[in-house]
């Protein structure tokens, strides 16, 4: 469960609900109070209180100030929006993400086969990942469903340092490709193209599925 303040979170919401979201908006500290139904005093300090967490960038001019909500932002609020889910879900079920398989930069092999990494995806996903991930490329018609993931509920990989390296957070989350147990990775300090999807697995996925570049995939996922 989040622990941002309640008025902050609400503060947050009104700028995106404004027109924020990755593109600034122009409000001023009375427009927002009046909003928020609260003084212009108390929005300045829910305005700072955000930009201190990094869910708001903004530049400030003498009429008011130009306001965006950051990824970290966007983030927060789809945990929120996954929380109300849960909470008024009573029945579950999956999404289906088809893609092409395209070739990656090649540097998953690598990652996945880290110590650390390894031990904490065992933990989570209850396997250690074959040493290589699967990359599809999404057409667009299927990208608002990917963006539909980012409210499920993610497993969070922690990063860690070793040999004068630090090596940062990934996200997961679990799905499956036919039979195979899969979770999808995103590299936490990487801005992903929002067509593709990197999955890992306990076997090598091109081998195990008998696909090849510009082959066809489906990762299905389940969600209660």
């Amino acid at each position: 469960m989040s622990m941002v303040l309640a008025e902050d979170r609400d503060c947050l919401k009104a700028i995106a609900l404004m027109g924020g979201i990755r593109e600034p908006v122009f409000i001023s500290s009375q427009t927002l109070a009046e909003v928020l139904e609260t003084s212009p005093q108390t929005a300045s300090r829910r305005l700072k209180s955000l930009e201190g967490q990094r869910f708001i960038s903004r530049a400030i001019n003498p009429d008011g100030q130009h306001i965006t909500v950051t990824k970290e932002g966007e983030d927060e609020l789809r945990r929120e929006y996954a929380e109300y889910c849960r909470l008024f879900s009573h029945e579950g079920g999956h999404y289906s993400l088809p893609g092409i398989v395209i070739s990656g930069l090649g540097e998953g092999r690598y990652y996945m086969s880290l110590e650390p990494y390894k031990k904490q995806f065992l933990r989570h996903l209850g396997f250690e990942p074959y040493p290589g991930t699967l990359n599809l490329r999404l057409s667009g018609a299927d990208i608002p469903t990917r963006k539909k993931l980012d409210a499920l509920t993610w497993v969070v990989v922690h990063g860690f340092s070793a040999e004068g390296r630090t090596f940062g957070e990934v996200r997961c989350l679990p799905c499956r490709i036919n039979d195979i147990p899969c979770g999808i990775v995103v590299p936490g300090r990487s801005h992903y193209p929002e067509d593709i999807v990197e999955v890992i697995a306990p076997v090598g996925l091109r081998d195990a599925l008998g696909v090849k570049e510009g082959d066809k995939a489906v990762i299905e996922v389940a969600y209660d």
